[in-house]
This record gives C-alpha cells, structure tokens and sequence, in this order.
C-alpha cells in the first residue's frame, strides 16, 4: 500500500516513497522483512529484501473508515511548516531522555509534556528508545509520524499498534528503512 513521498535533505530534489503490506495486523515492525519498503528516487537503491511488482503494478493507497465502516481511499497532502523551536527543544529532550534510560548519554530529567509525534527532520523520538532492526549509527533518521484511524474523523488508517511509524535514510541518502514502533 503506497503511503506517501517524502522530501530526502539535500540540494537535488528527490523523494522517499515509503509502501507498506497491510494484513489486519501491526505495519511495518522490521525494518528488513519486507512489508515495508522505502524507495528513493531518483538514483537510489532497492532494498534487497524489496518485492516489486511489475510496471504498471497498481496496489491500494491510504484510507479511511466511513461512518458506516465502509473503507474509503483517500490523498492527503501535508503541508509543512518549519518545526517550531519548542517542538524541536522537546523533541530533543524526549530523544535524550531515552538515551539516558537506555544508559547511553548523561543524565535527564523527565520531559514534561507529550513527546512530539508527527515532524520531518530533527531526532527521532522512539517511544521504546532504540531503532530496532537498524543496529548500527549509519542510518539517519528522516521522519516520524503517528498511527491514526480508529475514529471515523481520522484522516487516514495506519495500524502501529498505538505507536509511531518511522523513515531512515542510509548516509548516502540511496537507501531507505521503515519501522514502526507500539508504546
């Protein structure tokens, strides 16, 4: 299911497009299983683990329930606004936070407040503090975004077991991973 393109940093225009399998279950836990795929374009690398069909392959898109539970397709455009100052300070804060439990940075206090959820850009704030299934440090992070979609006002369906979907980038910018995270 394709669910959206995203801007890679960098003075050349390209795009992540990140697809996801959807089963009526959590989307996109591990990075290299295969149910989810990023795809950067132009002059990026498939992933090898990428299932891709042939030209003119034609799959779902987002969604959403209707009043009546019906699933209704849908596009959504998001229009982005440089991340205020007090998101990207709380972002941080909540990223070091998650270090300092993870008994990898100096000592935090608690953040006050909701951990940021949906941004481009910045440090990741993963609600379980580690990118499981991207081990080592060469994976940058791009975006985060959470699941929505249990009431019919949602705008969309994405089912990360309560948690957050997120896109990384290799150094090179050629190569993308997906993981999602349930808090």
């Amino acid at each position: 299911m394709f669910i959206g393109q995203f801007r890679v940093p960098g003075d050349e225009v390209r795009l992540a497009y990140l697809f996801l399998e959807e089963d009526d279950r959590v989307m996109g836990m591990h990075p290299t299983s295969g149910e989810a795929v990023v795809l950067i374009q132009p002059d990026g690398r498939v992933p090898s683990f990428a299932v891709i069909g042939p030209r003119g392959t034609r799959g779902r898109s987002l969604w959403r329930w209707g009043h009546d539970e019906t699933e209704i397709p849908v596009e959504w455009l998001v229009d982005l606004d440089p991340t205020p100052p007090e998101t990207d300070a709380a972002a941080n804060h909540h990223s070091a936070w998650w270090s300092y439990m993870r008994h990898e940075g100096a000592e935090v206090d608690l953040p006050s407040g909701d951990e940021p959820e949906d941004f481009l850009g910045g440090t990741a704030v993963l609600p379980n503090g580690h990118a499981w299934g991207l081990d080592d440090d060469s994976w940058l992070f791009l975006c985060q975004f959470a699941d929505r979609g249990e009431d019919a006002e949602d705008p969309f369906f994405l089912n990360f077991g309560y948690g957050s979907g997120f896109v990384f980038i290799s150094s090179d910018h050629r190569e993308g991973r997906f993981l999602a995270d349930c808090s």
